[in-house]
């Protein structure tokens, strides 16, 4: 990573990593989602008016934590902030789409997230997203979301040198979204078929694991980022993707099915946690990942950055309210908490009071 003029424009350490939070960040996180509401509320038909204005109210932290990566260059706030809030909203309001449809035809699922590859291709013509569902009118919503982020990628000079990796894992995205909203009883199956045609690249790796790590933004927002260096190199990306995916991306949405755990089992959602064989094998294996993305971040560029990254995902899905309504997933907080860095706590106690306020 080469983001910023100098070295020094990177965070090196959680305060000035958190001022720039509250001073940029989520001031600007706030405007671009206003702006999208606002259009949400025009949508047309009502059932997809609903789910984006839904996906906005329950994800909004979704967006605040993704433009995290912005605090690292501010000079290039004004492209990343809203490239990210438009690009995970799309990613928001499409899980809302699929997980609570009537429809469980892949066809949809496919169509409607291409959306999200169109969105990272700033030469890709528009499609037609809502070509399987009776629900069409939504007043060019995600036609223009798709073209907020296509705009802001021309405006990111490097790039073209991400742009294939990119693409791989949103890919990926795509690809595990239409496996896990297909019937319940072809889920699994296909999900393995698919890990078949990957698994011989992620020998350390199990294969929930690797479905876990595809459900992740954070890749995607750390090479939007990287590319809004001019002076980017091929080896700095391909380091970035290495660390990235699987085990931050990994980390990261390990911890989010981990504090659902109850509610998914209730839901008959999927649930990557629960093919662990028990409470201790996941926290074992989480915590195992968490140490894979350490090593991994230390071959970057600003290596700081992306261990506050790591730390910050342990203290956001540990403060979460819904592990306090869990003792067994309490106790695999106390686990990983256990012996935990100040930089930890700090952020903690930081995730704690931006949940609050948002």
């Amino acid at each position: 990573m080469n983001p910023g003029s100098s070295k020094a424009a990177v965070p090196n350490g959680p305060f000035r990593l958190v001022s720039r939070v509250y001073r940029y960040v989520l001031p600007g996180v706030r405007e671009q989602l206003g702006y999208w509401r606002d259009r949400a509320e025009t949508i047309p038909d009502p059932e997809l008016r609903k789910q984006a204005i839904d996906s906005m109210t329950a994800k909004e932290f979704h967006c605040i934590g993704g433009a995290v990566y912005a605090a690292a260059h501010p000079a290039m706030r004004h492209v990343l902030i809203p490239l990210i809030v438009a690009f995970q909203t799309i990613s928001d309001y499409l899980d809302n789409l699929c997980d609570r449809s009537t429809s469980l035809d892949p066809d949809d699922f496919r169509r409607l997230h291409q959306s999200m590859l169109d969105a990272v291709d700033p030469s890709e013509p528009l499609h037609e997203y809502y070509e399987f569902r009776t629900e069409r009118e939504d007043g060019d919503y995600l036609n223009d979301l798709v073209k907020t982020c296509q705009a802001s990628l021309r405006l990111l000079p490097a790039y073209p040198l991400v742009a294939a990796s990119v693409r791989e894992l949103v890919g990926l995205y795509c690809d595990l979204q239409v496996y896990k909203h297909i019937r319940r009883e072809l889920r699994e199956e296909a999900l393995l078929t698919w890990w078949e045609r990957h698994k011989s690249r992620f020998p350390a790796i199990q294969w929930n694991e690797f479905a876990a790590a595809t459900g992740s933004t954070l890749g995607v927002f750390m090479l939007f980022l990287a590319a809004s260096e001019s002076r980017l190199q091929a080896d700095t990306v391909q380091r970035i993707h290495e660390a990235y995916f699987p085990y931050v991306c990994g980390l990261h949405i390990l911890l989010d099915y981990l504090i659902d755990q109850e509610e998914d089992l209730s839901g008959g959602d999927l649930n990557f946690c629960s093919y662990y064989a028990n409470m201790d094998a996941t926290v074992e294996r989480i915590a195992v990942i968490v140490e894979e993305a350490k090593r991994h971040s230390q071959l970057l560029e600003h290596p700081a950055f992306h261990r506050m990254i790591i730390e910050g995902l342990l203290a956001l899905y540990l403060s979460d309210p819904k592990v306090s309504k869990q003792q067994e997933v309490k106790r695999i907080s106390r686990r990983l908490m256990k012996g935990s860095p100040w930089m930890r706590l700090f952020f903690l106690v930081n995730s704690v009071w931006i949940r609050r306020t948002t």
